[in-house]
């Protein structure tokens, strides 16, 4: 395993600048300039205007602040050409998602081990995969558990896995049909009984940073985070008590939503709330987060609701 000094300039590589990638870039920016580091972001060639401009206020904010944006098609570049972008880095941070398109993760993942880079935060701000394994009904969700089995297959690049479960805001997701404030519905996803884990993103943007910088060094492990933990019965009293309206309430189970993908079976949200619906792998206790464990406040539900709404 290769050593990973603080003190040495620490060259950073973010995939992404949107929701999530925004959120780490929040907090990176300063932690990496005050170890003498720069940040480059890996952003999509429609982020910038026909002058070359970075459209986005939040990219022109960061890029003032210093970070270095270049312009790449992810889900066309080859292995290769992202091993050749790679190699000049020490550590990359993955905030890309599944927008590139299906086996982007896995082909990102290839090209980090093949630079030989020093650290690695794949993009699996998400479930507990190893639990969850392959067949969830998210076919996006088997590519990440296949990420993990090829960083535990390898000893050259230290990874850091982050879980965080659900991002809170996808809760309040019109299309994701579980809380619809407009609507004054809330469908719990297997059960009122049924737990998940959610985490605001400008949280895992802040303890992303943390646990990047925590000494002694994190080395391949999975770190949990959350927000809360919290029951969709919970949600709803919660949902309830802050708007201080009633809601109507439904359970979708999960045999009823695996005969809706029976019929839809292409249905990316009817996919989501069938892999939640499960429950296992969806949640973890409080207690054993990492920000739990070194004393970080976290948004629950109603703080995010009180912020956002």
């Amino acid at each position: 395993m290769q050593e990973h000094d603080f003190n040495s300039t620490e060259k950073v590589l973010v995939l992404g600048a949107g929701q999530l990638g925004n959120a780490v870039l929040n907090s990176l920016m300063s932690a990496v300039k005050q170890t003498n580091g720069t940040v480059s972001v890996i952003v999509s060639p429609n982020a910038r205007d026909e002058q070359g401009q970075l459209r986005s206020l939040s990219h022109q904010k960061h890029a003032s602040n210093g970070a270095d944006f270049i312009s790449i098609d992810m889900a066309a570049a080859t292995l290769e050409s992202l091993k050749a972008l790679f190699e000049s880095f020490d550590t990359v941070i993955n905030c890309m998602g599944f927008v590139a398109g299906s086996g982007t993760q896995l082909k990102i993942t290839q090209a980090v081990l093949a630079a030989k880079i020093k650290r690695y935060f794949p993009w699996q701000f998400g479930v507990n995969y190893d639990v969850v394994g392959k067949g969830s009904g998210q076919p996006v969700w088997d590519e990440q558990y296949d990420v993990r089995n090829l960083l535990r297959e390898q000893r050259t690049t230290e990874w850091v896995i982050i879980s965080t479960g659900m991002f809170t805001s996808f809760l309040f997701e019109p299309a994701f049909n579980v809380v619809n404030l407009a609507e004054k519905t809330i469908n719990a996803l297997g059960g009122w009984d049924t737990q998940v884990t959610v985490t605001s993103p400008s949280d895992i943007g802040r303890l992303t940073t943390d646990i990047y910088l925590h000494q002694p060094r994190i080395v391949n492990e999975v770190v949990f985070i959350a927000g809360e933990t919290i029951s969709y019965g919970k949600l709803a009293d919660t949902v309830e008590n802050f708007t201080k309206q009633s809601f109507t309430r439904k359970v979708l189970t999960l045999p009823m939503l695996f005969d809706e993908l029976r019929l839809n079976p292409d249905d990316l949200m009817l996919r989501y709330r069938a892999a939640f619906a499960r429950g296992d792998g969806m949640w973890w206790p409080m207690g054993e987060t990492y920000n739990a464990k070194n004393n970080i406040q976290t948004q629950n539900v109603e703080d995010w609701l009180k912020e956002s709404i």
